[in-house]
């Protein structure tokens, strides 16, 4: 019973990283596709919706990046696993909205 107490401790780590990098590499990608499309309202004199969703978007990554990052940090095992638990959350609300802006992207060009 002692010897699954590290694992678990390692995968949990494992996990902070995972959301740390990626939620960081979506901050860029929602930054880049809000240029992109700001790019194309200029373009078409249009406005979009996907834009500000995407801003909100980057946000949440933001925060999931900012708490694992203190998952990462922290020494207290407790605080540890409840701010991984957030910060995972947080990253999967992203993640689903990233996938809601999308299809409002495909739907917004498809359309016009």
């Amino acid at each position: 019973m002692t010897e699954s107490k590290p694992s678990n401790r390692l995968l949990d780590h494992d996990l902070c990283v995972h959301i740390f990098t990626a939620s960081a590499g979506m901050v860029g990608v929602c930054l880049t596709v809000i240029g992109i499309i700001r790019v194309v309202i200029s373009l078409r004199k249009a406005d979009l919706f996907v834009d500000d969703l995407l801003a909100g978007d980057a946000i949440l990554y933001l925060i999931a990046c900012l708490l694992s990052y203190w998952a990462l940090r922290t020494r207290n095992l407790k605080r540890n696993h409840r701010v991984e638990r957030v910060a995972d959350v947080i990253f999967l609300v992203a993640l689903t909205l990233t996938a809601i802006s999308a299809g409002m992207i495909t739907w917004a060009i498809s359309v016009r």
